[in-house]
């Protein structure tokens, strides 16, 4: 049974019509970049809940969760409509094993992230020990559409910040966009076109991917490293890739 932390909504974002941020005022417990929470809203008479990974580091004041709109979902579409200074409950223990702590020594560091599977790999980014730790971190972020590019003036800071580490590649499968590949992942990673727009490989050698998103790019990028030699990573057995799905 958890025990619940009253919050506050301390902000809110609308990306578009379907993708938001809520920035959360809460005492919360410590965790580790890339762990996930349990927030939930009192609906009808019950406390429903749901995980979403924080997009925050420990060292931030609040709690941030990114996420989209399911239509037929009992909580996120209450989620979107909270405003500033609403009360909304988050469990007192953060979870999830997307963490850099679980990654095996490397040199290469890749993220690959469909929609809301982005918000981990941020609080990751936005970690100084991650920079210190791998010479270089790519993330490739997929989406439908230009209006699903979330959280770009982040990601140009952190351009500007580490120029020689940090490669981002964005994917926008429905239309085409300027400085984006107009493929899925996967794709991408059979053609070649991701790695030559990034200038080295994914390798046994010196990499490890972590992938956050969908089952479809999650188990068609798994076994296309596993046809190079790559293979899922466990504690009992370190491998070269990690996943963490979302629906």
């Amino acid at each position: 049974m958890a025990n619940w932390l009253t919050g506050i909504v301390q902000e809110k974002i609308q990306w578009n019509t379907r993708l938001f941020s809520l920035q959360i005022s809460v005492d919360f417990v410590t965790f580790k970049p890339g762990q996930f929470a349990r927030v939930a809203l009192d609906i009808d008479g019950e406390r429903v809940a749901r995980p979403y990974s924080l997009v925050n580091t420990p060292d931030e004041p609040y709690l941030e969760i990114y996420f989209n709109i399911v239509p037929e979902g009992p909580l996120s579409p209450k989620l979107a409509n909270l405003k500033k200074g609403d009360e909304i409950f988050v469990a007192d223990r953060m979870n999830g094993f997307l963490i850099v702590d679980e990654v095996p020594e490397c040199k290469h560091l890749w993220m690959l992230a469909t929609g809301t599977g982005l918000g981990p790999f941020l609080a990751i980014l936005k970690s100084e020990s991650s920079w210190q730790r791998f010479e270089k971190m790519v993330l490739g972020y997929s989406v439908r559409d230009a209006s699903e590019l979330s959280y770009q003036p982040l990601v140009q800071q952190l351009q500007e910040q580490h120029p020689e580490q940090f490669v981002f590649v964005p994917f926008v499968t429905r239309e085409k966009v300027v400085g984006s590949i107009n493929k899925r992942i996967p794709n991408a990673l059979e053609s070649g076109e991701f790695e030559s727009l990034v200038g080295f490989t994914i390798n046994p050698d010196d990499s490890h991917i972590m992938m956050c998103g969908n089952s479809a790019m999650l188990s068609s990028v798994s076994e296309i490293l596993v046809k190079r030699g790559l293979r899922k990573h466990l504690r009992r057995e370190p491998g070269h890739f990690t996943t963490e799905k979302y629906h």
